[in-house]
């Protein structure tokens, strides 16, 4: 078990969710597999806010999928999109207020893995690690490790592959840290796929 005196805890999560996306600029996120850790710097998250926010899955209600998001923060949120790329969300805020943050793009040892579906598979994520408590040191976890992230540093955009959302797909969710270290892209930009782009909670 990993010390747990640099794992994010779960009241840094039970916070408001803009306020968890933005500071989780910097910090880290760990996969162990087979006793192997892999430490991806976070560069870009999104944030989904409530059932009011008609991005979120939670506005169509609570459902299966999305029962997780009503329970405690700092819980993982995964699901499928197109059958084939999975997505990393942590659950935040109180109990029955459905919020989440997506984890958009890491850096591990230098290259820039960018989208969610690339990050999962980077790191073997998938539906078996949903509502796995990521507050515990156990397979997967955040972790602060000390950098300073300056507020200037972190860009706000608005989110991607929400159109369908109205008003609410302008809003300026998604959080990318801008001075990124060199950084060498998993692939060329040019091929950035729609799928790696989508992914909402």
């Amino acid at each position: 078990m990993k010390t747990k005196s640099r794992i994010l805890p779960r009241n840094y999560f039970n916070r408001p969710t803009l306020v968890v996306a933005r500071s989780l600029m910097g910090k880290y996120l760990i996969r162990c597999i087979d006793g192997r850790e892999i430490a991806g710097k976070i560069i870009e998250v999104e944030a989904y806010v409530g059932s009011e926010d008609k991005a979120c899955h939670a506005s169509k209600g609570r459902t299966q999928r999305t029962d997780v998001m009503f329970g405690p923060a700092g819980v993982a949120y995964v699901y499928l999109i197109y059958g084939m790329y999975h997505c990393l969300n942590v659950v935040t805020e109180r109990e029955e207020f459905p919020s989440a943050v997506l984890i958009r793009a890491i850096e591990i040892d230098g290259k820039l893995i960018d989208g969610p579906g690339r990050l999962c598979r980077a790191l073997q994520i998938d539906r078996s690690l949903n509502c796995a408590d990521l507050t515990i040191g156990e397979s997967l976890w955040f972790e602060d490790r000390g950098a300073s992230v300056k507020r200037g540093n972190v860009g706000a955009h608005p989110r991607i592959g929400v159109d369908y959302a109205g008003v609410w797909a302008q809003k300026p969710w998604r959080f990318r840290l801008r001075m990124l270290t060199a950084s060498t892209r998993t692939r060329p930009a040019k091929k950035q796929g729609a799928p790696d782009r989508l992914g909402t909670p």
